[in-house]
């Protein structure tokens, strides 16, 4: 194995410090975090801004987020990723640990849509299928996805629309909805008790696929 670059080990550092927070650091605070000279640090964040991996955040200056540069390589390495299998390979290892129904759901407008699905071992089980579309209120997976929404984002998503029922439990107040995923947001998982199915609770959180970036995905085990 090679000798790692310190220099380029330093620039990575203070990339995936971009990761947490709301996305946006200052020179003294990736010195803080980082323990690095101010100068190198200075050095580093110039460089990247200058090749496009950071840009300067309008009306804050000093202050620093993602540039293209990340998004483009981010959308190139996401081009040659079957999503489909790495869902399937996720539901898998959450059915192992639990032993319930696991589905890998994504978000399209306001539905949710299964892209994976593993099996209980138990003799009752949930009937549903990968490739099944539901409306996301009414789903532990759908909360959680509507949740990693901004609310601005979700307004405007749900500006004028009918939030359906499927059972006498699903939410249709959208006033009801929103406090629901502000709930959501801050416990960092979404439950469902009978809301898409009589018979169905369900629990979701967001599902870690690669190392340093978060899918929106979620495990749903529904008992």
């Amino acid at each position: 194995m090679g000798r790692l670059v310190p220099a380029v080990t330093r620039a990575l550092d203070i990339l995936e410090l971009f990761l947490d927070g709301d996305g946006t650091l200052s020179a003294p605070e990736v010195t803080r975090r980082l323990h690095l000279p101010r100068t190198t640090v200075h050095e580093l964040l110039t460089t990247l801004a200058a090749r496009s991996y950071l840009a300067p955040v309008p009306g804050r200056p000093g202050r620093y987020r993602l540039g293209v540069r990340a998004c483009q390589l981010g959308s190139r390495y996401a081009e040659h990723l079957d999503i489909a299998a790495e869902g399937q390979r996720v539901a898998r290892e959450v059915a192992e640990t639990c032993d319930e129904t696991v589905h890998i759901a994504i978000l399209e407008d306001l539905d949710v849509i299964h892209i994976a699905k593993v099996d209980s071992t138990r003799a009752v089980r949930m009937v549903s299928a990968a490739g099944r579309r539901l409306p996301a209120h009414c789903t532990a997976a759908g909360k959680m996805l509507l949740a990693s929404l901004s609310q601005d984002e979700f307004d405007t998503r749900a500006d004028g629309r009918e939030l359906a029922a499927m059972t006498p439990r699903s939410i249709t107040d959208p006033d009801a909805l929103r406090a629901e995923l502000a709930a959501v947001r801050e416990r960092g998982t979404a439950f469902e008790h009978r809301e898409s199915d009589p018979d169905v609770h369900g629990v979701a959180a967001p599902s870690a696929t690669a190392p340093g970036r978060w899918w929106p995905r979620c495990p749903s085990a529904s008992p």
